[in-house]
């Protein structure tokens, strides 16, 4: 089996969160017009607006593709620790951006979805009180944007690779696949399990047949008329930082 490249997992990576955490509205889409998702990546060094759009829907899952972004200028929202107030102006201008690149007429109907990685985590940890801060200024202002807000939340772990998991098998074509007459047919093939090596633990995510083989923090999804009960074993001692340790160590032997 072949490796995806690290640029390919991290984009795809935000199909995860349009699948699984913005609710679509499930309106007749006979007339093939374009309907469009947007989530905003809040990571540690920076904030992503992406753009989404789909026609299709196979068994109430969208067939998606992402269509543009918005870097938004300045930092990662946990920088904004001690100035709060700064993180939701920092939106505006991606926000206006996004207006103009999905039609008037389709903006009340754009579901709207902020999603906070690891830093807020971290920071939730070390500072409980600091996260609540930076996720009220947030929500005012995409709560202010002509979008239909779903909410702004800081993902766990078990989400996020949740998502990492849907991405993969999203992009390998594992859910679905067009037959000869252009129709969205199950693929037949099984699910790929994905590992993600973090700096300080790696993550080992894959499914299980049975549900009572699931472990208590198993995640059920339902996805293209398909359930999949996933779950994520976690290896705490293999790390981008371990395997750094363990070169210089052999080296300096």
């Amino acid at each position: 089996r072949e490796l995806l490249p690290p640029w390919l997992v991290i984009i795809a990576g935000l199909t995860g969160i349009v699948l699984l955490c913005v609710s679509t509205k499930d309106v007749p889409n006979v007339f093939g017009i374009f309907q469009y998702g947007i989530v905003l990546d809040a990571g540690p060094s920076r904030i992503i607006l992406f753009i989404y759009q789909w026609t299709t829907k196979a068994n109430k899952t969208g067939v998606i593709r992402e269509c543009s972004s918005c870097l938004v200028q300045g930092p990662g929202v946990s920088n904004y620790s001690y100035s709060p107030h700064k993180v939701g102006k920092s939106l505006e201008k991606c926000l206006n951006w996004a207006q103009d690149e999905i039609p008037a007429e389709q903006h009340s109907q754009t579901p709207l979805y902020l999603g906070a990685t690891a830093s807020m985590r971290l920071l939730n940890l070390t500072h409980p009180i600091l996260p609540d801060g930076l996720l009220a200024p947030l929500s005012v202002a995409l709560k202010s944007s002509p979008f239909d807000f779903q909410g702004a939340q800081i993902l766990s772990s078990p989400d996020k690779e949740a998502f990492n998991w849907v991405a993969v098998n999203y992009v390998l074509e594992n859910f679905f696949k067009y037959d000869w007459r252009g129709q969205l047919v199950p693929s037949g093939k099984g699910m790929t399990g994905v590992l993600s090596v973090g700096r300080t633990s790696a993550q080992l995510t894959s499914t299980v047949e049975e549900e009572n083989q699931a472990p208590k923090e198993g995640v059920k999804l339902q996805l293209y008329g398909q359930t999949h009960n996933v779950y994520t074993h976690h290896c705490p001692c293999h790390s981008t930082d371990q395997l750094r340790s363990r070169l210089l160590s052999r080296l300096i032997q």
